[in-house]
């Protein structure tokens, strides 16, 4: 029988994922010093949420430390434990120590107590050491002049709250001290605890609730504010919300004090003025004003004239009108996503088999049939990009991941390190963003590793002893492109060749570029650290960089400057499910090239075209060569080669920039194709990419261009023996 709570705990995991992102990215805020307070107040509330969540769920652990973590982050936001740099230190660890509990609750694992224990040490140290800000303090109200019975001001409009809390709000780790704490923030509050449903000491369970809180609160707030400090408790208490009545008008009454009205004195007890009552009915109405002689709450039954609103009420109008217009999301999910982008693939290969039915029948395109299969072609493209954006997501999940691994590398290496990050909300197709968190992680560890120097050597360059690694994401010409750069030292290239000749990967007198030797550390096995660490010195980093980037039919390249870092750069494509391309045949073949991989179609003139061997030919193009490549022959279609003349010539770019001009047959035009993998219906293919199903049902190929310019660059003598060996190992 299917667990109940099965769908509700993985509910309640899905919303810790996102209540430790906003928790980190609170945190981190408050670290560069650009939180505002109510940065501090989403903070408390996700620690909060987790905590009162994994009450539900019995899970002891996580409770007990939310608590400790909860209880410090309340003492930051009420101004007596000042947010310095070593006290964020603690809550950025133990945000981390957080998500490790909720993933240990999730996998039913355990996390060592020891680790959980150490954080609670630190807390109890930071509670004990921590020196609060200079706190606020509300002035005293000026003294009244006058003597006692001096005119003192019509009472302020207050909110009457009843709270009563039901068994399952203790039971869930809650308090109802944080919840008066919170609504404290909203106002002046008068709190008055009705004990009178509370039995006997021997009739009392100790898991019930008996007690209920009478609060009036004063403040400029509305009662969407209200709610939503009891919102994680209020399905689990009685909650009743009465708004404040109509302000009174002035009175014009001599000096004396109103019936109902409060004094406070220097000693703070309250005095509430309440005349004697008057012999005679009509002496009371003459000495009160009539809004005075009003009742105090009048029945909802009873009908009330208008009343003009105070700025204060359209203030809170428009709050909470602009809080109810807040987008709604539903949870969806991700197979049911999957199973209608397939289907939206097979309706968009479909509407390209009509489309050719229709050409082949000859129908004129002024037709009804062909405006109409024109206005379906277009509907079903939007619907693809509908479709598609469903599946998109920022890269913020991924992002967030960087900052712990960071502070985990710098930790191990002892070196200081800040992790700044840009274009978070860039979004990209889901399956994108799973793939690309371990390259992003490789090339962190190997930035703060290899790339940043330790303090002392940055100090004496005269550099700060804090290094920085940026992550940066962008779209540029229909990609996403990653960028995680460093001001270190930048690739040590006399240490890496000197290292690739003593593993035998290239030749002692090679003559190399500095961009050929920077690609050297992408070979499998490679590594220029002097012992084996935990982070490094296997070889096993950027060479699974590159593959995992190729897998995903992207290109990755360097830039390094010596002494003042390195850029590493990854271009992805946004999807992995559709691909805009360009149609050409060769030989008879239907090949798809993608569209961002082309730079320009041309037509090679015999004077332009220079043959290196009878197989081999460059073409010269705007003072430089490019390599030429048949594609017919170089997929084996073909055992003759092209005429450059009698061609269609496309320039297409690869990995790290490096071109060719590629040789078809002919080109039949851009079109939006549905990407199917061939590795997995077939096997891999050297040169092909994926394959996709044209309009008249038959497969076409779609071309891998970096193999293929790779393969060119390598054949015309662009690249050395060893450096051919770097490309078939990528």
């Amino acid at each position: 029988m299917e667990d109940p709570m099965a769908a509700i705990r993985e509910t309640f995991f899905q919303e810790c994922e996102e209540q430790l992102a906003e928790l980190e990215t609170g945190l981190i805020a408050m670290e560069n010093g650009t939180a505002e307070p109510e940065t501090v107040n989403a903070v408390f509330r996700a620690v909060h949420s987790m905590k009162g969540g994994a009450g539900i769920f019995a899970l002891d652990q996580l409770v007990r430390f939310a608590h400790v973590f909860e209880t410090a982050l309340d003492k930051v936001r009420s101004a007596t434990l000042a947010a310095t740099p070593t006290v964020l230190g603690v809550f950025l660890r133990a945000a981390d120590v957080l998500a490790d509990l909720v993933r240990a609750a999730r996998e039913n694992t355990t996390v060592d107590d020891s680790r959980t224990k150490a954080l609670v040490a630190e807390f109890d140290q930071i509670n004990d050491a921590g020196e609060a800000p200079e706190a606020v303090t509300r002035e005293a109200p000026a003294p009244v002049s006058g003597g006692l019975f001096a005119p003192v001001a019509a009472p302020e409009p207050a909110w009457e709250i009843k709270f009563t809390p039901r068994p399952a709000l203790y039971a869930k780790a809650n308090e109802t001290a944080l919840l008066l704490r919170e609504l404290r923030r909203l106002g002046e509050l008068d709190v008055v605890l009705d004990t009178t449903q509370l039995p006997e000491l021997s009739e009392l369970d100790p898991e019930g609730a008996y007690l209920t809180w009478h609060i009036r609160l004063i403040g400029d707030c509305d009662e969407a504010a209200i709610r939503h400090v009891f919102e994680f408790v209020e399905d689990d208490s009685v909650l009743v919300i009465t708004p404040p009545e109509p302000e009174p008008a002035a009175s014009e009454e001599p000096a004396g004090f109103l019936p109902g009205t409060v004094i406070t004195g220097d000693n703070g007890f309250k005095f509430e003025f309440f005349p004697p009552p008057m012999a005679d009915e009509e002496e009371a109405e003459a000495a009160a004003p009539a809004a005075v002689a009003a009742p105090a709450v009048a029945p909802r039954e009873a009908a009330a004239p208008p009343v003009p609103k105070h700025p204060a009420v359209e203030a809170m109008a428009a709050k909470a009108e602009a809080a109810g217009a807040v987008s709604a999301t539903i949870r969806v999910d991700l197979d049911r996503v999957d199973r209608m982008i397939d289907l939206v693939g097979e309706l968009v290969i479909n509407e390209a088999m009509l489309s050719q039915r229709v050409l082949e029948a000859g129908i004129a395109r002024a037709s009804g049939v062909a405006m109409a299969l024109e206005e379906l072609e277009h509907l079903t493209r939007e619907i693809q990009d509908s479709v598609m954006a469903i599946r998109a997501q920022p890269v913020r999940s991924v992002f967030q991941r960087m900052p712990r691994l960071v502070r985990e590398v710098a930790a191990q290496t002892h070196k200081q390190v800040r992790l700044v990050t840009e274009g978070e909300g860039t979004e990209v197709d889901k399956t994108v963003i799973e793939r690309i968190a371990d390259p992003l992680t490789h090339m962190i560890r190997n930035a703060i590793d290899h790339g940043l120097e330790s303090t002392e050597k940055r100090i004496a360059a005269g550099k700060p002893a804090e290094g920085t690694v940026k992550l940066i994401a962008l779209h540029r010409s229909g990609r996403i492109v990653l960028e995680v750069s460093d001001d270190g030292g930048g690739i040590n290239r006399a240490r890496v060749r000197e290292k690739a000749i003593e593993n035998g990967v290239i030749a002692a007198d090679a003559q190399l570029s500095d961009d050929e030797i920077d690609n050297l550390i992408f070979l499998p096995g490679f590594s220029t650290a002097a012992k084996v660490s935990d982070i490094s010195g296997r070889g096993v980093g950027m060479d699974v960089v590159r593959q995992s980037v190729a897998a995903l039919g992207g290109r990755i390249s360097i830039s390094s400057r010596p002494g003042l870092g390195s850029t590493f750069t990854l271009s992805l494509p946004l999807t992995l499910a559709v691909l805009d391309g360009m149609v050409v045949s060769a030989h008879g073949h239907t090949l798809i090239i993608p569209l961002s991989a082309i730079v320009e179609t041309l037509k090679p003139r015999a004077q332009d075209v220079f043959p290196l061997d009878h197989e081999i030919n460059v073409l010269a193009l705007r003072g430089g060569y490019v390599p030429m490549v048949d594609v017919a022959a170089s997929l084996g279609y073909s055992e003759t080669f092209i005429e450059p003349e009698q061609s269609v010539a496309l320039l297409v770019e690869g990995e790290g920039g490096v071109r060719a001009v590629l040789l078809v047959d002919a080109i039949h035009g851009q079109r939006q194709v549905v990407i199917k993998s061939l590795e997995v219906n077939y096997r891999a293919v050297p040169g092909i990419g994926a394959a996709t199903v044209m309009g008249d049902g038959r497969v076409a190929l779609i071309l891998d261009v970096d193999a293929v310019v790779r393969h060119a660059r390598s054949d015309a003598g662009g690249r050395n023996a060893e450096q051919l060996s770097l490309s078939d190992a990528s």
